[in-house]
């Protein structure tokens, strides 16, 4: 297996490992170390120093009722999902853990999910949305070879991780494992490789249109 050649960066790497990650993110880059043997040892390393830290820190007295505060929060607030752990994937894997385990229920025997998983999304892609909500969506997404998604750019920031295949756009190829930072600053437009593209992308904020055309289609579509 190749090893990747785009990385998170130390910033997400960081907030990976202190937990500071949405759920979507967090996936996204726990996705990519698993293909990333660079990435995991980074954050092994970051861990171990954010732990000594910790150890050096002076204890802080607690208040008085805080063992009664923290436990009535717990019976009336939802806890925070706990950060993906992340395996190596296997030679030609194509859901590596942690993903796989966000699609039980809908892999078959073969580790492949049937037609009738994916949904429309323009002529020649299809997706399969995976978590949704205020912090944004997290979809498979399924290319034909040839496909070209129209320009746009980002509300927020998008991860984008290829699982198998690859795409092009103004700033690269990415490849199996590579993982595509998508920012207010970007104006790109993706295409799918000849044999096509299937990748883990996770948008916060939306994604926006350019063009004359497709800042029409903004008011009516969103992605």
């Amino acid at each position: 297996m190749n090893r990747p050649s785009h990385h998170p960066g130390d910033t997400l790497l960081i907030d990976y490992a202190g937990g500071a990650l949405c759920e979507g993110a967090s996936l996204a880059v726990a996705t990519h170390m698993a293909f990333c043997p660079a990435c995991r040892h980074a954050v092994t390393e970051m861990e171990a120093i954010g732990g000594a830290l910790l150890d050096d820190l002076e204890p802080e007295p607690l208040s008085d009722g805080c063992l009664e505060a923290l436990m009535a929060r717990l019976d009336h607030e939802r806890p925070a999902p706990c950060r993906p752990a992340v395996k190596p994937s296997p030679e030609k894997s194509r859901y590596p853990e942690p993903l796989r385990s966000y699609l039980r229920g809908r892999l078959d025997g073969e580790g492949q999910i049937g037609e009738g998983g994916w949904r429309f999304l323009q002529p020649g892609m299809r997706c399969m949305d995976l978590l949704s909500g205020p912090n944004g969506t997290t979809r498979l997404i399924r290319m034909k070879g040839g496909v070209g998604v129209p320009q746009h750019t980002h509300g927020g920031i998008e991860l984008t991780v290829v699982l198998e295949g690859g795409f092009s756009d103004e700033f690269g190829a990415f490849l199996p494992g590579d993982l595509a930072i998508g920012d207010p600053s970007l104006v790109h437009r993706p295409v799918s490789d000849p044999e096509g593209c299937l990748c883990l992308a996770t948008t916060i904020g939306g994604l926006k249109l350019t063009g004359p055309l497709g800042r029409w289609f903004n008011r009516f579509v969103k992605f």
